[in-house]
């Protein structure tokens, strides 16, 4: 029995091929830095999304959460809390507010010029968020910071991480609902975003911490407690709505 843990704890482990903790850091940080370029990536993946959504392309969706910069901010922010490094976090919130804004600016002025103005289901498709959502990106921020940790960084992954996670299309999606005052499927687009960041976010936090990325500062036992009562608290005020719409869904489906 003895030898059978051992042997799960080996295979499990991510110790053996993990990075240092300088080249994380500093893989993690470039990666969520706002600069010129990649606000120009961002405005052409926002433009190639908007499209893919308005004439209903699946392939043109995929395209552009491929380009998607939105990640690494991301993982960025989850360097910050789990370094306990505030100013850090704060620079990569405010960057990633900044990205949002742009995003959610740049699709609104498309769905506005656009002459296609009914939904297609690649639309309707990122206004009912669950459960399995969820899941899904607490398996894709388990992937994409684990990938992103490794001596040898797994470049495969964080591409694969941004499609199955899809940020872009709700951020779009929100434009579309804005550009067309549909605010039911703006209410539902938003939520999916929020319900992807976050459980990314936390995904995140939670492998650099099991990672013992080095701390910048020291938090005394009551701070830490404190911090880990408000991740227990937004995770409950995020999750709980998801399980209101899985109910829902599964009511509809039987």
């Amino acid at each position: 029995m003895h030898e059978f843990r051992y042997t799960l704890k080996k295979v499990f482990s991510l110790e053996a091929d993990t990075a240092t903790h300088e080249e994380i850091k500093q893989r993690i940080i470039s990666g969520g830095q706002v600069t010129g370029t990649n606000m120009c990536i961002l405005i052409c993946a926002i433009l190639i999304a908007s499209v893919g959504l308005n004439v209903g392309s699946t392939a043109v969706i995929i395209g552009a959460m491929l380009v998607s910069p939105l990640m690494g901010s991301i993982l960025a922010m989850a360097y910050g809390v789990a370094s306990a490094h505030k100013s850090q976090f704060l620079k990569n919130f405010y960057g990633f507010l900044l990205q949002l804004i742009i995003s959610i600016l740049v699709s609104t002025v498309y769905f506005l010029l656009s002459p296609i103005n009914e939904p297609t289901s690649e639309l309707l498709a990122r206004t009912q968020p669950s459960f399995y959502d969820v899941i899904i990106a607490t398996a894709g921020g388990f992937a994409g910071i684990i990938g992103s940790t490794r001596s040898d960084k797994a470049n495969n992954v964080i591409p694969g991480v941004a499609i199955a996670t899809a940020l872009m299309p709700p951020v779009c999606t929100c434009g579309y609902s804005i550009a067309h005052a549909k605010w039911e499927m703006l209410s539902g687009a938003s939520y999916l975003f929020i319900v992807n960041c976050y459980f990314i976010f936390l995904s995140a936090v939670l492998i650099l911490d099991l990672l013992k990325i080095p701390k910048v500062r020291t938090f005394t036992e009551q701070q830490w407690k404190k911090l880990k009562k408000a991740i227990i608290r937004n995770t409950i005020i995020v999750l709980i709505p998801s399980i209101f719409f899985t109910f829902l869904m599964l009511k509809d489906v039987k």
